[in-house]
């Protein structure tokens, strides 16, 4: 049998990996779209299908695991594998937060909104923006196309502080809207979050391309 070149391999993983991603940002686009309609039903959905992407992360895992042991890779090549494992960890950890937003949709399912969301939304669009590039950066190698990803940041940390403030006043002035309000808050964090872990797949495109170890959410 005739082994794939380790490039061909190399290149293979990174693809299903941009997948996976693709996966991923569908949870959380269609975890915020549940929320936007209280629709317990879709968050329930959601919830279901958390295992696959969980499965999919530990064969992806595996892969890593047997270009390390088959081919011993060195320098960039090894860096790459390195941070596949890294990105993969964050991709986990992002569904998760995804299914948390899908679990507050259930929660509050056939609820009337205390307020539009307006900014949930906009930081959950960011942050899908962010995943896609910083997964583009990993494919193409492309140090400077991670980098942007500081300014996508900073936007989502504003649109936390605005439905931060908004919540707390609404909470404020009408107690029966504390339950409410209170998940929402953490919808905005698990979203604020996501963002964050988006900067940490970032953070590994650097690594991997230039060998540098730098924060870029600080």
């Amino acid at each position: 049998m005739t082994r794939v070149p380790f490039h061909d391999e190399l290149r293979q993983l990174q693809e299903a990996i941009a997948a996976l991603a693709v996966s991923v940002r569908e949870v959380i686009f269609r975890a915020v779209q549940a929320l936007e309609h209280t629709d317990g039903e879709a968050g329930e959905r959601i919830i279901a299908g958390d295992d696959v992407i969980d499965q999919r992360v530990g064969e992806l895992e595996e892969e890593c695991y047997k270009l390390l042991v088959l081919h011993q890779p060195m320098a960039r090549d090894l860096r790459t594998i390195g941070a596949a494992l890294h990105i993969l960890i964050d991709l986990e950890r992002m569904a998760d937060h995804g299914v948390d937003i899908a679990r507050t949709a259930v929660r509050l399912r056939g609820e009337k909104l205390i307020k539009p969301l307006i900014d949930i939304p906009r930081m959950a669009a960011l942050g899908q923006e962010m995943i896609s590039r910083a997964l583009d950066a990993y494919v193409q190698g492309d140090a400077a196309k991670a980098e942007t990803l500081v300014t996508l940041d900073d936007a989502v940390d504003k649109l936390y502080a605005q439905v931060f403030r908004e919540l707390l006043l609404i909470m404020m002035q009408d107690p029966h809207a504390i339950n409410q309000g209170t998940q929402l808050l953490f919808v905005a964090s698990h979203l604020e979050r996501i963002a964050d872990h988006t900067t940490n797949l970032a953070e590994a495109v650097l690594y991997a391309v230039k060998g540098e170890r730098r924060a870029l959410n600080d």
